[in-house]
């Protein structure tokens, strides 16, 4: 044998010894689905709905004119702070102040005539005497023949005449009186009028919107159109937030829950507050525009929010509930499965995998099903059992941050997989697994729905 041959028999072992090495490193190596697993523990839980909206006062109100004029005075401008009563602003009262003046003297004209009837009344019954007395004495002679028929007829006349006049002086003294009456409400409204070109603040608030300039013309709105709004006033002692919450969220909501209010343009500031409306119909959104129903939330602010402003963008979010040491299940480890339930509702565990084989056989077609059997996709949790994976249905109560309440299903010690994402969404019952290490469990409470 040659020298050459003996280096090429050689080489040839090393690359068999090599090749045996490997294959025999490989058949070592371990099998299952990697996963991290978790110990089911109790935890305190806390469901929230997160919405976003603007705040506004719960006291605003736009002042507008009643009466059309010019603007002649402005003593206010926004931000200042005003009082019930306090003058805003000045329209030009010239026509106004000319109408009081016509109504003015249309009174005294009136209860000018009043008087003048009157002392016609006196007058008409100091006349209706002498007429009666001159009967009286005429009616004696007359009885006696001594006063002829004609003069006596003409006395019984004058006496019915003087009679008339005093009832019809008595008549224009009630409808004198009956124009005073309207004369005065005539004035009354001219005085009423005018008083409303002075335009005053109804609320203690601040003055948060300003329309209008000296010298511009407040318009009187009708029915189809809307008058000018020269101011608003807004009473900022108290402060809600009016949110847009989503209908899904809407059932979970309640009058008088608590909720936690940022501001964006406060930030790093938190201020509690409690849910004191819930709409009952969704916002109306304008013809052909599409988005999510949405409800109106209102969360009324605890206390004073100090540089507050109508208007600003806010954030609430509202604890719809709470639980304390529960057993709960990270959110991540949930998933659902097609799995076969008997008449009871018990799910009937598949086949068992043969000795040696990863994972339960997979069945070529659908599995048959025995008598009241039938299949239904469940919520729930793989379990480590023996090193494979165990399918568990568990049903969930509230939501919270990273965990969800259980309500049946598992108990506390249980281990289970969290992840990662890919094997949970993956894995069938019976799967042999490899965990590679732990999850630290989070103590953190929180919520979303």
């Amino acid at each position: 044998m040659t020298r050459k041959k003996k280096w090429l028999i050689g080489i040839g072992l090393v690359v068999v010894l090599a090749a045996v090495a490997i294959a025999n490193l490989s058949l070592k190596r371990p099998t299952g689905v990697t996963v991290n697993t978790e110990k089911i523990e109790t935890r305190d839980l806390e469901a929230i709905v997160s919405a976003s909206g603007k705040v506004q006062a719960k006291s605003s109100v736009n002042i507008s004119a009643e009466t059309m004029g010019k603007v002649v005075a402005l003593n206010v401008r926004e931000g200042d702070v005003v009082k019930q009563g306090q003058t805003l602003l000045q329209i030009d009262a010239r026509n106004l102040e000319t109408q009081v003046q016509n109504r003015e003297a249309s009174l005294a004209s009136a209860k000018l005539q009043l008087d003048q009837t009157r002392a016609q009344i006196e007058n008409a019954k100091v006349a209706l005497k002498e007429a009666e007395d001159t009967l009286r004495r005429q009616e004696q002679m007359f009885k006696s023949g001594l006063l002829p028929r004609e003069t006596y007829d003409r006395v019984v006349n004058d006496v019915s005449r003087q009679r008339t006049n005093l009832l019809v002086a008595q008549q224009s003294m009630s409808t004198q009186e009956q124009r005073i009456k309207q004369e005065e409400a005539n004035l009354s409204s001219a005085n009423y009028d005018l008083n409303k070109l002075r335009v005053v603040s109804p609320i203690d608030g601040i003055v948060t919107r300003r329309n209008v300039e000296v010298g511009e013309t407040a318009v009187v709105g009708t029915m189809n159109n809307a008058g000018t709004v020269l101011l608003t006033i807004a009473d900022l002692s108290v402060i809600e937030t009016e949110i847009e919450v989503d209908e899904t969220d809407i059932p979970f909501i309640q009058i008088g829950q608590p909720a936690k209010i940022t501001i964006d343009a406060l930030p790093d500031q938190t201020f509690p507050g409690r849910v004191t409306e819930v709409g009952n119909s969704p916002i109306q959104v304008t013809a052909g525009q599409q988005r999510a129903t949405n409800f109106k939330v209102v969360v009324t602010i605890d206390g004073q929010v100090p540089n507050v402003r109508p208007g600003f963008t806010c954030t609430a979010v509202i604890t719809t509930a709470t639980r304390q040491k529960v057993v709960a299940v990270p959110i991540q480890a949930m998933t659902l499965r097609e799995v076969v339930v008997d008449a009871e509702g018990n799910v009937v565990p598949p086949e068992a995998p043969a000795p040696g084989r990863s994972s339960a056989p997979r069945p070529a077609g659908p599995v048959e099903l025995k008598p009241g059997q039938q299949r239904k996709e469940l919520e729930g949790v793989f379990l480590v059992k023996d090193g494979r994976a165990q399918f568990a249905a568990v049903k969930t109560g509230i939501a919270g941050e990273k965990y969800f309440e259980v309500l049946s299903g598992l108990k506390v010690g249980d281990e289970i997989i969290t992840g990662p994402f890919a094997s949970v969404r993956s894995l069938r019952e019976g799967d042999e697994i490899r965990v590679t290490a732990a999850t630290a469990p989070s103590t953190t409470p929180g919520g979303s729905r």
